[in-house]
């Protein structure tokens, strides 16, 4: 019996390689296999490579279109996308990472290069650029600087996603505060709390001026944009790496947001202000580009979308990028690094697919494009990509944006003045310092 059972096994195990050697030829192992490849339909072998996203909402049907043109359009490669929930996203790169399971290209936020760069989890790309056909100087100077390192790239910017200003056309129109099709309102703090003074005064009761949560980040992004508006703004960090939020021109700026709350031009315990808008209950909203590709989808919502308005000195916006980068392996494959970055070079070079979503393409010949010129709306906001304001570079900013976030959001609900919240949130960023 013991002899019949072993003969079973032989051939059990011979059975099972068989089967995993047809596999490996066809290209249906596991999508983190690095040796794995497929066959196209010509019998050419093709260099599989995967690519991680956090797009599992709308955008993530527009990136779907682009990698589905991308395998349609090159024979030698063949890319697996996963889609990502964007909450925990970041946890999952950053375990594959350390597990030396990570996607051959992601995407990464240029906020979070500061979490990867310094821990050397991401490939210098200036030899496989140069070597591939990547072209630094046909990306946005602004947009590139948030991906370069101690003068080296370490990925390929995509966009920028940026805090505009939406407005419904028939409430401006309603308060006279409309022209030419375009909102009509002086370039200061005043101009602005008259703007939304007039729209208050014509609008009904239960439509919102200015629509913008009391919980959340929204009112930080607002506040960022002008703050770096006011000359001698923006400071985030003393020379020294401690706290320098609690400063004139921060107060400044964080005591124009307060006024807004407190006057109810936005109106309290907003929750969801993307979703008034989108319904007809708000005649303005300061938000990010993403908006745009669902709210003209909207029926009924005739809307404008413009820059933020520049109440102060100069103009300035928050303003964060989706990048394209290549997590380090092990043992890199070079046939693999070179069809990594010839994907995402091909990614961020048809931009004019990935603006339908509503992002300002990083490739400044993207914006000149019959492609792009053609879509409603993104003209109107594409210059906002030279003046965005990302955040500092701190490997810790994000845990200290989410500190900072919970002061703001006692200051909204009437718990803490404005000078308060400046205070508590440089104990708050020292802390996290251990400063």
């Amino acid at each position: 019996m013991a002899k019949h059972r072993g003969f079973k096994f032989m051939a059990l195990g011979l059975a099972l390689a068989t089967m995993l050697t047809a596999c490996a030829k066809t290209g249906s192992g596991p999508a983190g296999d690095p040796g794995s490849s497929t066959t196209g339909s010509e019998g050419a072998s093709k260099v599989k490579i995967t690519y991680w996203t956090p797009f599992s909402g709308g955008d993530g049907e527009f990136m779907d279109a682009m990698v589905k043109k991308f395998n349609e359009e090159n024979g030698s490669i063949q890319v697996e996308t996963l889609n990502n929930k964007s909450e925990d996203y970041y946890t999952k790169l950053q375990t594959s990472l350390a597990s030396d399971q990570a996607p051959d290209v992601a995407v990464v936020h240029s906020a979070r290069l500061p979490q990867f760069v310094p821990s050397g989890y991401l490939t210098d790309l200036d030899t496989l650029a140069s070597e591939n056909g990547v072209k630094w100087e046909d990306f946005n100077p602004t947009i590139l600087d948030s991906t370069v390192y101690d003068g080296k790239h370490y990925s390929l910017p995509l966009d920028t996603h940026a805090i505009v200003m939406y407005y419904n056309k028939k409430y401006l129109e309603q308060a006279g505060v409309l022209k030419d099709g375009k909102p009509d309102l002086a370039s200061s703090p005043e101009g602005f709390t008259d703007f939304l003074t007039k729209i208050q005064k014509a609008v009904p009761s239960d439509v919102a001026p200015l629509a913008q949560p009391n919980v959340r980040v929204d009112s930080y992004w607002v506040f960022w944009g002008l703050y770096n508006q006011i000359s001698g703004g923006g400071t985030f960090y003393k020379e020294d790496g401690t706290a320098g939020l609690n400063n004139p021109q921060a107060l400044k700026a964080l005591e124009y947001v307060d006024s807004l709350y407190k006057s109810k031009l936005i109106p309290p315990n907003i929750d969801d202000a993307f979703k008034m808008f989108q319904d007809g209950k708000a005649a303005v909203l300061l938000t990010g580009v993403w908006g745009v590709g669902s709210f003209e989808k909207t029926q009924g919502l005739d809307f404008g979308v413009v820059p933020m308005p520049q109440l102060y000195d100069q103009p300035a916006t928050w303003g964060d990028s989706h990048t394209l980068a290549l997590p380090k392996h092990a043992k890199e494959d070079p046939e693999k690094q070179k069809a990594a970055i010839t994907f995402a070079n091909w990614i961020v070079q048809h931009g004019e697919m990935w603006a339908q979503a509503g992002h300002i393409p990083s490739v400044s010949k993207v914006l000149d494009s019959d492609a792009f010129k053609s879509m409603k709306f993104r003209s109107d906001y594409s210059a906002t990509a030279d003046f965005v304001k990302y955040w500092p570079r701190n490997p810790k900013q994000g845990q200290i944006n989410d500190e900072v976030t919970k002061e703001f959001e006692k200051m909204m609900m009437n718990k803490q003045d404005a000078k308060t919240t400046l205070e508590n949130a440089d104990k708050a960023i020292n802390k996290v310092l251990g400063k």
